[in-house]
């Protein structure tokens, strides 16, 4: 029987799964499995849904058919949206429920999967001994908001069911090691949303309980709340609210693959694509998956989660067939680079989600949960900016100094192509002079890659260690943020030395983006 009850909550969330007592609510162990089965599955319908269109359509919506098989759902098997959570999802399993930060940071060093972004960034400064939490702070990841965390926390807020605290305090242990700020607030935000579905169905309270556990002064909170009054002024054209979002962010991405291009990582915008899905779904299945994807830009993550999400507000048993019926043959399936197959994760969930409802003060037993009443609470404010991109300098700009025996060498950041400038061993420098108030120098990491010291206005400001382990694919080679705006200088000073693990001494420079600071 679902009964609708008041949660004594900071929104007052609506409650529709469960039984309420004075101590709070309890929901049967068959509801609680079903919930949890429907929001894996919803995660792996929404990323095969979208795999096809992921960043095809960068800065306009998808315009054209989407067609669904059920077969399709054999993709999920390998994507990376399931499999890297599942890595943290590992270490609870192995280590226990209080494992600190840095005990997940060593678990995704050792990973052997592809990773790009915030999350090869973090693994390539974990193997350099930069441990978690920094493996994530914009001192040393320039990927810091962007949406890897957001597409890896869904487990999280499986596991917490009707509590929002609870969630994001294993937010912030997991998504410190590749995010910060409105890249860890994607995480929240999205388990947010996960917490409140075991007990809400109203979209608009769902996006709204997601909100609520994250700063409201934060960029993150800005962009959902014009999510939210797009969908107030225009509830029935779900573009008019894109084409808001699309005006007022998707600019001055400080992402190397999306600065001055279309492309857009950033957890917030994607946020955004998830937030409208919700809205402008209405709680329709189909209808939620199809708007999210449509959004573009990382449309299949974005789908993944909004599917998720819808999955546990209906459980496995209210996704209509057409989406689920190919889950039954992959059921016992191992995602790759895991031991957990769909059965298994499930079974994991629960188990974590048991002990989690204990600590937090509720019970469990074979028949039912007791879940104890708990409102969000959101974090303390951290926000970084590199500003607004401005100029993409490439190695052949005057701007640029080249001295000693540097050769050229044609390299790519993501989609854009760029003649730099290549070289092993000491002997050869590189100055930049550059205007702004932030840089940040892109070339080629590999398994043959160098070092060489960096200087900032003559000063002494880190190294380049251009050596990365293998499937980890980063272009951001050295930054710097918050300086004063003006004329600035940076020079790169190859060295004698390498990794030990390098097979060379290449240090290959395309360029640099600079940014100017925004206006007000």
């Amino acid at each position: 029987m679902h009964v609708k009850l008041l949660l004594p909550a900071l929104l007052g969330l609506c409650l529709c799964a469960g039984a309420s007592g004075a101590s709070g609510r309890r929901i049967s162990r068959t509801v609680l499995e079903d919930k949890i089965r429907g929001g894996w599955a919803g995660q792996m319908i929404g990323v095969s849904y979208g795999a096809p269109t992921e960043f095809r359509y960068l800065g306009r919506t998808i315009d054209g058919e989407l067609p669904w098989a059920p077969e399709r759902i054999r993709n999920s098997i390998n994507q990376d949206d399931l499999y890297v959570e599942m890595t943290f999802a590992e270490v609870m399993d192995r280590v226990g429920l209080d494992a600190k930060t840095e005990r997940y940071g060593e678990a995704f060093r050792d990973s052997k999967y592809n990773l790009w972004h915030a999350n090869a960034c973090a693994r390539r400064l974990l193997s350099n001994g930069v441990k978690a939490p920094w493996s994530g702070h914009p001192k040393y990841n320039i990927h810091a908001n962007d949406i890897d965390f957001q597409i890896e926390a869904d487990f999280i807020g499986l596991m917490c069911p009707g509590l929002p605290r609870e969630s994001n305090r294993y937010c912030d242990r997991v998504g410190r090691v590749m995010n910060y700020g409105d890249g860890l607030y994607g995480g929240m935000f999205v388990c947010g949303m996960y917490s409140a579905a075991f007990f809400e169905s109203d979209p608009k309270k769902l996006v709204q309980a997601g909100l609520a556990c994250i700063p409201a002064r934060s960029d993150y909170a800005g962009i959902v709340r014009d999510v939210i009054a797009g969908h107030e002024a225009n509830p029935a054209d779900w573009k008019k609210t894109w084409e808001i979002i699309q005006k007022r962010w998707d600019v001055d991405d400080p992402c190397p693959g999306g600065a001055l291009a279309p492309f857009n990582i950033d957890a917030k915008l994607n946020g955004a694509y998830i937030a409208i899905g919700m809205l402008y779904g209405g709680g329709d299945f189909g209808k939620t998956v199809e708007i999210t994807t449509r959004c573009g830009q990382d449309s299949d993550c974005n789908p993944a989660s909004s599917a998720g999400i819808l999955g546990v507000v209906l459980g496995y048993k209210g996704i209509p067939d057409v989406w689920k019926s190919g889950i039954p043959a992959i059921a016992d399936t191992k995602f790759a680079y895991t031991d957990y197959s769909f059965n298994d994760i499930i079974r994991s969930t629960m188990a974590r989600a048991d002990r989690i409802i204990v600590k937090a003060g509720g019970s469990a037993n074979a028949a039912e949960v007791l879940i104890p009443p708990q409102s969000p609470r959101a974090p303390k404010l951290e926000q970084w900016d590199m500003g607004r991109a401005d100029k993409l300098l490439p190695a052949a700009d005057s701007r640029w100094t080249w001295t000693g025996a540097w050769s050229d060498v044609q390299g790519r950041v993501d989609a854009t192509r760029l003649t730099g400038k290549t070289g092993a061993g000491a002997g050869r420098e590189a100055a930049l002079r550059f205007d702004g108030s932030a840089v940040l120098v892109v070339g080629a990491y590999s398994q043959e890659g160098g070092k060489a010291d960096v200087y900032l206005d003559g000063k002494p400001a880190g190294e380049i260690n251009a050596y990365v382990p293998e499937r980890t694919n980063d272009h951001g080679l050295w930054h710097a943020y918050g300086l004063k705006p003006g004329a600035h200088t940076v020079r790169i000073v190859t060295r004698a030395d390498a990794d030990p693990r390098s097979r060379g001494k290449t240090v290959a420079i395309y360029g640099a983006f600079t940014f100017q600071p925004r206006r007000p």
